[in-house]
């Protein structure tokens, strides 16, 4: 009976043993994904500013296309 008993503790012990790696691999894949998160969240903010300034840089070119374009008519009026 006492044998029986510790054996049954020796394989309680064994599964809490890998419990605990289970839970502890799972928390280091938790960690990596947090900073997988963290650097995808840091590009996206990085690729946000790029597209504003395209944007802007769109929008400039835009408006001094339509001068040059008045210019255009202007001159062409001239002749």
């Amino acid at each position: 009976m006492d044998k029986e008993i510790l054996e049954i503790l020796k394989r309680l012990e064994i599964r809490q043993n890998e419990t605990y790696q289970i839970v502890k691999a799972l928390e280091h894949s938790a960690e990596i994904n947090k900073a997988e998160h963290d650097n995808m969240t840091n590009d996206i903010s990085h690729i946000k500013g790029n597209v504003e300034a395209i944007r802007k840089d769109i929008s400039n070119v835009e408006i001094i296309t339509s001068s040059n374009w008045n210019d255009i008519a202007k001159l062409k009026s001239v002749k």
